[in-house]
């Protein structure tokens, strides 16, 4: 759990869009002091899945970062174990992109950093007031034993939930919000702003509320206003 005394800011689905991470990072200006919580999805869909993860490697040096693992995340990382059976989903699932990025040779290609920081990554990280997963939760489960295909693949379309027991704020990715705007429903805030479509990528200072959102070129949006509440 975290006792940080700067800034907790959360970080929404990537996708391997680098120029958008790259813009946000710029936005936000990390310090040593700051929590970056990465809620997941750093590969598939987009261009540049391997510098997501240099990104992020580096980001490890300069705050405290926190990554949590996604579902595509998921995949890519039973295809970098070897495991075959996952490879046909994974590509039909966005991660052709990854596929090629890599030069079409996973797990060949794949550096052994790479596969050690999403090895890293983690299911849940609470502080104490929120709690961040990639994609949803069980809300009369404490948050040590939620199921992962809960955490990872269901959707808030799927199953919308309630408050969880815990009392505290629920911050996630995972169901893409193609209006662009965060989804607030008071016990849970979803910031997966559709980079990977005609939308936004998102970081929220869970805090202040601040938000920064740039397009796929890390060009920042040009109003900000308050969060946004969007019905399912």
């Amino acid at each position: 759990m975290s006792g940080t005394t700067g800034r907790v800011i959360a970080i929404a689905d990537i996708h391997g869009y680098l120029a958008a991470l790259d813009g946000l990072l710029e936005a936000i200006r990390p310090r040593a002091e700051d929590t970056i919580v990465a809620l997941g999805d750093f590969v598939d869909r987009g261009p540049d899945s391997p510098g997501v993860l240099d990104r992020f490697i580096e980001l490890a040096g300069r705050c405290e970062l926190v990554p949590i693992l996604g579902n595509h995340d998921e995949m890519f990382l039973a295809a970098c174990e070897g495991h075959r059976y996952v490879m046909e989903d994974w590509l039909l699932f966005g991660g052709d992109t990854t596929f090629r990025s890599y030069d079409r040779r996973v797990p060949e290609s794949v550096p052994d950093e790479h596969v050690e920081f999403l090895k890293s990554c983690r299911d849940v990280y609470e502080t104490e007031t929120h709690f961040f997963v990639h994609g949803n939760y069980m809300e009369r489960i404490p948050l040590s034993d939620q199921q992962p295909a809960v955490l990872r693949w269901r959707s808030l379309r799927e199953h919308p939930p309630g408050p969880h027991v815990s009392g505290k704020i629920a911050v996630v990715g995972h169901t893409a919000q193609k209006d662009g705007e965060i989804l607030d429903l008071g016990h849970l805030v979803c910031i997966d702003t559709y980079i990977y479509g005609d939308g936004w990528l998102t970081a929220m200072d869970v805090t202040t509320g601040q938000v920064w959102q740039v397009d796929q070129e890390g060009r920042p949006r040009e109003q900000f206003g308050p969060i946004t509440s969007s019905r399912q």
